[in-house]
């Protein structure tokens, strides 16, 4: 307990999935935390943090607008005085449809919050972990920013451009003593990916869930909230730069039938 003791962090997307899963992980390990999202169950988050002892605040913001990124990074500072970590989590799935029926529309709506989302949070996080000499930095990007057949056009090319945003960023950040990596999160049972399970459990057939990666399940928010946690932590000093999938081993193959070899 208490890795993230006293550090002032910032989550988007926190109202479900893996945000909620980190800004419940992260308070029970002692983070002054700032869950964000654009969702009201937001509050739900910080009181359940609250409930177990943390230190929780929620707001409502939308993680692709620059005015409220401004005002989430500032409201941080205002409340405890720095910013040691923040998690660009935030993101939408952008559905399924044939890339001939694709809007430039959709397209936009997708970029802006998967990608310039962390772009944003990047930008304006920087000065003030710069100012500090420290700070951690973890954007959510996705299997499905590594190869292909994932996900749709628009969000998998969000996720590679997350990817790539976090490789050239850790270079602009160099001799600051900030760091920052992604995560690329495989199958996770989230609000975002409710059709698939719902579709699944409909048709019975549940059991092939995850059935592509060698673990041949799903994973689960908090697992993939573990990771993060020590990626943010004073542990993970030296992991910079970096796109780590936690897929269930997904991305270590090329498609296979699944038959032993």
């Amino acid at each position: 307990m208490g890795r993230l003791e006293g550090k002032s962090v910032i989550i988007t997307g926190a109202a479900s999935g893996i945000g909620r899963a980190a800004a419940l992980l992260f308070a029970a390990e002692g983070a002054k935390l700032i869950a964000v999202d654009r969702a009201e169950a937001v509050h739900d988050t910080a009181e359940q943090a609250r409930q177990q002892g943390g230190t929780a605040q929620a707001m409502i913001a939308d993680a692709g607008s620059e005015d409220d990124v401004k005002a989430m990074i500032a409201k941080a500072i205002a409340s405890h005085g720095r910013l040691d970590a923040l998690w660009a989590n935030a993101g939408i799935s952008g559905g399924l449809l044939p890339l001939a029926e694709q809007s430039v529309e959709h397209w936009q709506d997708v970029l802006r919050i998967n990608l310039i989302g962390p772009f944003l949070a990047i930008k304006h996080a920087m000065p003030h972990m710069i100012a500090q000499g420290a700070g951690a930095l973890l954007c959510t990007a996705s299997v499905a920013g590594l190869k292909a057949g994932a996900s749709g056009h628009p969000y998998a090319a969000s996720k590679a451009g997350v990817i790539s945003l976090v490789q050239t960023t850790a270079y602009s950040l160099s001799g600051t003593g900030v760091r920052i990596n992604a995560i690329c999160p495989g199958l996770i049972e989230t609000g975002m990916t409710k059709p698939v399970f719902d579709g699944a459990r409909a048709r019975g057939t549940e059991h092939k869930i995850g059935q592509l990666n060698p673990l041949k399940r799903a994973g689960q928010p908090r697992e993939l909230a573990t990771m993060g946690l020590f990626l943010l932590s004073d542990e993970a000093s030296y992991v910079n730069g970096q796109a780590i999938a936690v897929d269930g081993g997904l991305s270590a193959s090329m498609p296979y039938t699944g038959k032993p070899i």
